[in-house]
C-alpha cells in the first residue's frame, strides 16, 4: 500500500478533499444547498477545520487503498473516474437519501442536488488518483 504513487496519490486527493469541498460545496452549490435547507437547526456551521482536515485525509486513504485493489494495477485515468462516479453515487445518493429519511437537513430537491455533487467531487477524486497512478507505476 505504501508505493511511492499511493503517497503521492493520497496527498494530492487529500488536497482535493479539503479544497475541492470547498469550491464544490461552499463556492459552486452553497447557495442552493442553503435554499434547499430542512427544519433542522444549526445546519450549516462553521467548519472544525483540523477536524475537517482529518475526515479528508480519512477519505483520501480509503479512496487510494479500495482503489488501487479495484483497478488490479490495470490504472487509467478512465478506470478511476468511473470508480469516482461510483463511490459518488453510494455516498452522494445512497447516503443521502437514507439521510432524506431520517432526517430533516435537505428536502429532496437537495438532496438530489447534493447528491449529484458528490458525483462530480469523486469522479474528479478518481481522475486525480488515477493521474498520479497511471504516470508513476
Amino acid at each position: 500500500m505504501t508505493n511511492k504513487s499511493t503517497i503521492i496519490s493520497i496527498v494530492a486527493t487529500f488536497i482535493w478533499a479539503f479544497m475541492g469541498g470547498y469550491i464544490l460545496w461552499d463556492i459552486i452549490a452553497g447557495s442552493f444547498i442553503n435554499s434547499h435547507l430542512g427544519i433542522a437547526t444549526g445546519v450549516p456551521k462553521e467548519p472544525d477545520f483540523p477536524v475537517l482536515a482529518i475526515g479528508c485525509f480519512i477519505i483520501a486513504v480509503a479512496f487510494n487503498v479500495i482503489y488501487k485493489k479495484w483497478a488490479g494495477g490495470s490504472y487509467s485515468i478512465r478506470k478511476a473516474a468511473i470508480f469516482g462516479v461510483w463511490v459518488g453515487i453510494l455516498k452522494g445518493f445512497g447516503s443521502g437519501i437514507i439521510d432524506f429519511a431520517t432526517s430533516n437537513v435537505l428536502d429532496l430537491t437537495g438532496t438530489l442536488g447534493n447528491g449529484f455533487t458528490y458525483v462530480v467531487f469523486f469522479a474528479i477524486m478518481g481522475t486525480i488518483a488515477g493521474l498520479i497512478h497511471k504516470k508513476i507505476v
